[in-house]
Formats: structure tokens, sequence, C-alpha cells
């Protein structure tokens, strides 16, 4: 099996650039699954329905989320209607959506695990402890993928030696900066620490560099806006035994 990873998809341009690129992208590459992460697909930041329906019909199986799942209001109920959307699963009891989905291919089923950070970002349940309990909900899955959506690189790092032998594979997002660090670990679990963007190239994590600058150096509220230009598709690609759900080979992926 090849599975597609793609790092975070940053705004409307991101969602027109994967509809242009994806398909012809799995074609040439073989791929089977497609995930993706989308908490900030929509324009700004965010998510809406329409973003990840805009997601969805570029050919991605399941989409992901992280710390901005619910800046958009609209997207609750959208997560209540077991769509094939995850958010984070270790916000607390009560949250619309679901942390752990399963994508079901006739011949192979595939569980994927939505986890987020809490080193230097919102406190919530904590992710090694609440990962235990999520692998509970993987229903016998060989094959299990895990977007772990954190800031610091050790919190990510810990995780992939926590769960090898247990996942897949262990795909960091958030920070928007593809890392070049993707590896087998010893158990046979495919880590990047983080899987990129799908974004604008010309831009500071998806955002206008200008209005990021002026963010920096006045310290007062700025209204960020997405840049324009140049887009890049970032993320990896895992070779998967599908019998015993070990990773094979992985392969870091721009396209421009």
């Amino acid at each position: 099996m090849r599975l597609l990873f793609l790092g975070d998809i940053v705004g409307e341009g991101g969602c027109d650039f994967i509809l242009k690129k994806l398909p012809d992208f799995k074609r040439k590459n073989n791929i089977d699954v497609c995930i993706a992460n989308g908490e900030n697909s929509a324009k700004g930041n965010g998510v809406t329905p329409k973003s990840c329906e805009m997601i969805f019909n570029s050919g991605v199986d399941m989409i992901t989320l992280g710390n901005h799942t619910f800046k958009r209001p609209e997207i609750s109920e959208y997560l209540d209607r077991d769509v094939d959307v995850l958010r984070p699963f270790n916000y607390p009891d009560g949250a619309p959506g679901k942390g752990v989905g399963i994508i079901d291919k006739g011949r192979y089923r595939i569980a994927v695990i939505n986890m987020q950070g809490t080193a230097y970002s919102e406190p919530l349940g904590n992710p090694f402890s609440e990962m235990d309990k999520a692998l509970k909900q993987i229903d016998g899955c060989k094959t299990v993928i895990v977007d772990f959506h954190a800031e610091a690189t050790a919190e990510k790092r810990a995780m992939g030696f926590y769960l090898d032998g247990k996942v897949t594979a262990v795909l960091g997002t958030h920070t928007h900066v593809q890392t070049s660090d993707e590896q087998i670990l010893p158990q046979g679990t495919a880590y990047i620490t983080d899987a990129g963007m799908t974004g604008p190239v010309q831009s500071v994590l998806g955002i206008e560099p200008q209005l990021t600058i002026r963010k920096f150096k006045t310290n007062l509220p700025v209204r960020f806006e997405n840049a324009t230009g140049e887009y890049s598709m970032e993320g990896c690609i895992i070779d998967i035994d599908e019998k015993s759900g070990k990773a094979l080979a992985m392969e870091r992926v721009r396209v421009k």
C-alpha cells in the first residue's frame, strides 16, 4: 500500500492548488490512500464545511485538524455528522466530532488518529496517556496513521519513539515548515517531525510576510491574510506492508 500524507493546507489558495495538482500526482505515484491536515484550509485560518468539501473533491480520503479546529462556529455541526474529518482526540469529552477514524478500502482498513501536543500549546488532555486510549479504538486495524499536531520538536520526537512498533506512522503537523528528519524508527514506524505545508511559498507559514513582520515589530493586533503567488504541496509518501502494518519506506515530497 502507498499512502500520501499532506501537511497543513492553507487557505482557499491551498485548496485550489491541490484540486489542480493532487489527482495527477496520485496517478503518477500509484497512491492508494491520501490523508491531509486541513485545519487552516479556510480563508484566514480555521476550517469550514466548504473547505473540507474542496479537499475531499481533490481526492483526499481523510482530513485531520488541530488547534484551529473550532475557530469557525459552522464547523461544529459538520463534525458531528460522522464525516471523515477528525479533530484532536484529546479535546474534552463533549467536544463535537471524533479523534479516531477508519478508512475502509475493502481489501484493507486504515485507522487514523489525530492528537494535539500540549507543550507551548493549549492545555488539552495529556497526549501520551490519551494516545493509549485512542489505540483501543482502532478496531483491529493493522495500519495506523497518527497526525500529531504539535509545536515542540521534543514532544513530537518523544511521541514517535513512544509509538514505535505500535503504529505505522507518526506524522508531525502544525509548524508549516517541512523537516528533513524522515526515517523508519527501529520497530518499523515511519516518522517525520513536520510534514510541511500546502500553501504559498513566499509567505510566513502561509501569511503575507509584511503582516507577520508588523506583528513581530509592533506587538499590536494585526489582521492576517494569506499570501498569494507560487504554491507548493508538501508531505510524505509511505510504503506500507498491509499485512503487518509496518512502514517499509518513506519519502518527503514537495510539488510546485
